[in-house]
C-alpha cells in the first residue's frame, strides 16, 4: 500500500507569462461569484512516462498558455465598492515538481477495494484552498509529479474564475503550446467579454475573513468511479424511452454513426446523461434508506451560453453554470419507474432556457450570496463537471492521458461529477462521492449496477 502523505517537492517555480497582459480588469458575475466560497477545482491526468525530460517543457508551455489566458496568471481585487474583479497583472503562477518514484500508475487507478486511491489526493496542490483567497494567492497552480512508470500533472485553477468549459480550454491549450512550442497559434481563444447579462450592479457582501466552503470536508465518504460503456447507456437511454431493453436489437437498427448520433443528440426525447442521473438518483435514493416522505433533490450544474439570448461565444472565459434543482419525495423517485425520473429532470433541463437564466440572475440580485454547496438534510445529489468536456483531448508530446482524476476539492457525501470515457463514442466515467454505508448500499443495488460495465 503506498502512503497517501504529501510528497516530496523537488523544486518550485513562479512562471509568468511570455508577454505583458493587456487585459484590463475583469469584473466577476452572478455565476462567478457564488464561488467564492468554493475550493480551486481541482482536476489532472495521468500519463505514461515521457521519453525525454518535461520540466522545462512544461514551464515553456505554461508560460505560453499563460499568454492567451491573462487571468489565470492575475489575482483577484476589490474595489471600494464592493465589486470583485480579475486584475490581469501578470503576478504569475505556482509551478511545482513533485517526486512520486514510489508510485506507479496502476496504484492511481484502483485500489483494492475499488475505491479511488487515496494517494491520488497528493497530486494535486493547493489542498483545501478556498477561491476567494485568490486575493492574495495565485489563481492557478501546477504539480508535476514524476511516478516510477508514469507523470501526473495535476491542476487547481480558482473557481470563482473559471468553471469547467474554460478550465479544460486553458488546459489543453497548455498540453498544445508544450507539445507545439513556442509561437504556436491558439487553435480556440478564449473570450473574455463582460457585456451580458451575467454582469451585475449587484454587490456580494463578504464577510469579515472572507466566505467558508458550506460543508464538512472531513466527513467520512468513500469515492469510486463507476464506468459505462456506449452500449451500457444506449441500452439505458432505450429503456427510460420505452424502448426495447435490448442491445442487440438496437445495435441491428443502427450503424455506428447512427449509434454515435443517438448517443449524444441533446433533442432526444430524454437525452443519454438525463436517463444515467435518473438511474443515479434512484439508486442512490434507496442506498440510503430516506423516509418515503423525505424531499429528495437532485442537482444538475448547466452550462448558460447557449441559452442565452443573445447567446454567448461558446468559449466565453468564466464560469456561466447554474444548478438546477429537482425534487421528489424518496416515496416517488422509487415508487415510480425510472422513466418517471428521468422525466422529471428532462423537464427542468428543457425549461431552463433565456427566461429562466435571467430569472436565477434577478433571484441572486435580490439576494447576493455563495453557493451553498453540500448535503445539507441527507438527501441531495450534486452532478458537476461533463462527459462533454474534452478531458482526453491533450497532448503534452508523448500521447494522451491513460486517465483523469481530480482531487479532494468540493467533494462530500453525494457530490458527482462526469467524465467522458478515455475510449470516447459516449462512454462516460461518474466519480461518485458518498457515505460509507450509502456506498456499500449502491454497490449491492441490482438496477443500478446492471449498467455498470466491467472494465
Amino acid at each position: 500500500m503506498v502512503s497517501s502523505q504529501s510528497l516530496p517537492v523537488i523544486s518550485k517555480f513562479t512562471v509568468f507569462p511570455n508577454q505583458k497582459s493587456t487585459l484590463p480588469d475583469l469584473k466577476l458575475s452572478v455565476s462567478d461569484l457564488p464561488m467564492l466560497s468554493c475550493h480551486y477545482i481541482q482536476k489532472g491526468v495521468l500519463l505514461t512516462r515521457p521519453p525525454f525530460p518535461i520540466t522545462d517543457l512544461l514551464k515553456c508551455g505554461l508560460s505560453e498558455a499563460l499568454s492567451h489566458f491573462p487571468p489565470l496568471a492575475g489575482r483577484l481585487s476589490t474595489d471600494s465598492d464592493g465589486y470583485v474583479h480579475i486584475t490581469c497583472n501578470d503576478a504569475g503562477v505556482d509551478f511545482l515538481h513533485a517526486d512520486g518514484s514510489h508510485i506507479r500508475v496502476r496504484d492511481l487507478l484502483e485500489s483494492f477495494d475499488g475505491d479511488v486511491p487515496e494517494i491520488t489526493k497528493v497530486l494535486f496542490p493547493f489542498d483545501g484552498m478556498v477561491s476567494y483567497e485568490g486575493h492574495s494567492r495565485p489563481i492557478l497552480a501546477l504539480q508535476v509529479t514524476e511516478l516510477a512508470d508514469g507523470v501526473f500533472i495535476g491542476c487547481a485553477v480558482n473557481h470563482a474564475v473559471t468553471d469547467g468549459t474554460s478550465f479544460w480550454n486553458f488546459f489543453n491549450t497548455f498540453a498544445e503550446m508544450s507539445r507545439s512550442g513556442v509561437g504556436t497559434p491558439i487553435s480556440k481563444a478564449p473570450d473574455f467579454s463582460r457585456s451580458s447579462v451575467l454582469i451585475s450592479t449587484a454587490v456580494l457582501r463578504i464577510p469579515a475573513g472572507g466566505p467558508k466552503v458550506t460543508f464538512s470536508a472531513d466527513s467520512p465518504v468513500r469515492e469510486r468511479i463507476f464506468r459505462f460503456s456506449r452500449e451500457s447507456i444506449l441500452r439505458l437511454k432505450s429503456r427510460v424511452n420505452g424502448g426495447a431493453d435490448n442491445i442487440a436489437e438496437i445495435m441491428g437498427k443502427h450503424s455506428n454513426d447512427k449509434l454515435t448520433l443517438l448517443l449524444n443528440n441533446p433533442t432526444a426525447e430524454i437525452s443519454s446523461f438525463q436517463s444515467l442521473s435518473a438511474l443515479l438518483w434512484r439508486g442512490i435514493t434507496r442506498a440510503r434508506k430516506l423516509p418515503v416522505s423525505k424531499t429528495t433533490t437532485f442537482r444538475m450544474a448547466v452550462n448558460c451560453r447557449h441559452r442565452l439570448e443573445p447567446r454567448l461565444e461558446p468559449l466565453y472565459f468564466g464560469n456561466a453554470i447554474q444548478s438546477i434543482p429537482t425534487q421528489a419525495a424518496a416515496g416517488d423517485v422509487l415508487g415510480n419507474d425510472l422513466r418517471w425520473c428521468a422525466e422529471q429532470l428532462n423537464k427542468n433541463v428543457v425549461a431552463h432556457g433565456d427566461a429562466m437564466v435571467r430569472r436565477y440572475v434577478e433571484d441572486w440580485e435580490r439576494d447576493p450570496r455563495c453557493f451553498p454547496l453540500g448535503n445539507f438534510d441527507g438527501a441531495m445529489i450534486t452532478m458537476g463537471s461533463s462527459p462533454r468536456f474534452p478531458m482526453y483531448e491533450n497532448d503534452f508530446g508523448w500521447g494522451r492521458p491513460v486517465a483523469i482524476r481530480s482531487g479532494r476539492a468540493n467533494k462530500f457525501d453525494g457530490k458527482i461529477s462526469a467524465f467522458p470515457g478515455r475510449e470516447g463514442n459516449g462512454t462516460v466515467d461518474l466519480e461518485v462521492v458518498l457515505a460509507p454505508e450509502t456506498m456499500a448500499g449502491l454497490l449491492s443495488d441490482p438496477e443500478f449496477m446492471q449498467y455498470v460495465s466491467k472494465y
